[in-house]
């Protein structure tokens, strides 16, 4: 995919083995053309970010803490949720935001894209809760503080590993999502990069250095990311596994 991008010629078979004569001026028209859907797609997945950890990391806690009952009912079935079809989910979501006046909207797809990452945030938060002593918020209660102030300012600091993890898979589902870009938006108001590529090799099939330059330029948020979280990922994902 670099080498083609590299390469100034436009056909799959005209290219070289290696970029000899490397230039960036694939890279410089993939920018012109996908520089907003690539902000788009920016927007909407550190927004499901934010809705997600904002849901995830309340229910997990009331889940672990609370003695609620019926919570393991209730982890199963956050679970099963991920075994039902994204097409099916989307549909029945273009019913509903037909109704809101939220199809062709960036608020529209991060609420839907933060429902992709919710369940997993809420398993792997309630498993990582689960292993903090009770001492700890416990002692936080006697000193004085509410439950509120004892989650925010004791429990997410312990839980610091696995909210990254949980928001950073989050962030790779938002903007890897191509079935709620193609569902949800009807004009071309609203476009994420994914939906954009697949227009754009539509419309550029025979200039493929630039649709390949498009691809690795999409590509470096998320590699970044996963090189940068991994030791958190590595920590969240052990650090819940424990009990």
């Amino acid at each position: 995919m670099v080498n083609i991008a590299l390469q100034p010629g436009e056909g799959l078979a005209s290219t070289d083995w290696f970029p000899v004569d490397a230039g960036l001026g694939n890279f410089r028209r993939a920018l012109s053309s996908q520089g907003g859907s690539l902000a788009t797609s920016l927007v909407v997945a550190l927004g499901a970010v934010v809705v997600c950890l904002a849901l995830a990391a309340p229910a997990a806690y009331g889940l672990a803490r609370f003695g609620l009952r019926g919570s393991r009912t209730i982890v199963f079935g956050t679970l099963i949720t991920q075994m039902v079809p994204g097409i099916v989910v989307a549909n029945a979501l273009y019913s509903a935001y037909v109704d809101l006046h939220l199809v062709n909207s960036v608020l529209g797809l991060i609420l839907a894209d933060a429902s992709l990452g919710l369940p997993f945030s809420l398993v792997l938060l309630r498993a990582f809760m689960v292993s903090i002593p009770r001492e700890v918020v416990e002692a936080a209660l006697v000193d004085g503080a509410n439950r509120f102030t004892a989650f925010v300012r004791i429990v997410l600091p312990m839980s610091r590993n696995a909210l990254i993890t949980s928001g950073l898979f989050t962030f790779l589902f938002a903007w890897s999502d191509f079935m709620f870009a193609l569902t949800l938006n009807t004009t071309d108001d609203v476009k994420p990069v994914t939906l954009s590529m697949y227009e754009y090799i539509g419309a550029h099939v025979s200039d493929w250095g630039a649709v390949m330059a498009t691809a690795v330029v999409s590509a470096v948020p998320a590699a970044i990311l996963l090189v940068l979280a991994q030791k958190y990922v590595a920590a969240g994902i052990s650090g819940g596994s424990v009990k």
